[in-house]
């Protein structure tokens, strides 16, 4: 499990570094096909890890074995809004025109899923299996808050 989380994080920030590299090739915002491609593998590994996660809780399993997935998570939250910039809402993508057009709620939304997350990962960590599965069922609200909003089907 251990290795995976590094491998993850490894493409994380070979990703966040090509966002960079990108943006100061191009004096700005990466590419609009680059940060779509960019959040797509950003939402793909929180996908995998709410599912590793889920696993873990419905297998009564320790929840203190997923708090790095949910760390993961966090993490990836924390870059969310900077992955939507301003012209990357054409191409390949589900995302709706109201993540640009009312983007305070769309952040307010991304803060909440933060949130969520930072409370997910201490209810896992601290081993409580009950409080790990009401947290679970908050993040999974708060992602939802932002799907139902601002994701096209």
């Amino acid at each position: 499990m251990r290795t995976r989380w590094l491998a993850t994080a490894a493409a994380l920030a070979l990703l966040v570094g090509l966002g960079d590299a990108l943006a100061q090739a191009s004096g700005g915002a990466p590419a609009p096909g680059d940060a779509i491609a960019a959040r797509k593998t950003a939402m793909k590994t929180m996908q995998g890890d709410i599912e590793a996660i889920k696993k873990i809780l419905d297998a009564g399993g320790s929840p203190s074995e997923a708090a790095p997935r949910a760390a993961e998570i966090h993490q990836q939250l924390t870059n969310v809004p900077a992955l939507f910039p301003a012209g990357s809402e054409q191409g390949d993508t589900k995302a709706l025109p109201a993540v640009w057009s009312d983007r305070a709620g769309f952040e307010r939304a991304s803060a909440n899923a933060l949130a969520a997350s930072e409370k997910l990962q201490a209810t896992l960590a601290s081993g409580d299996a009950g409080a790990s599965a009401t947290a679970f069922r908050e993040m999974g609200a708060a992602c939802g808050g932002c799907h139902r909003n601002y994701r096209g089907r």
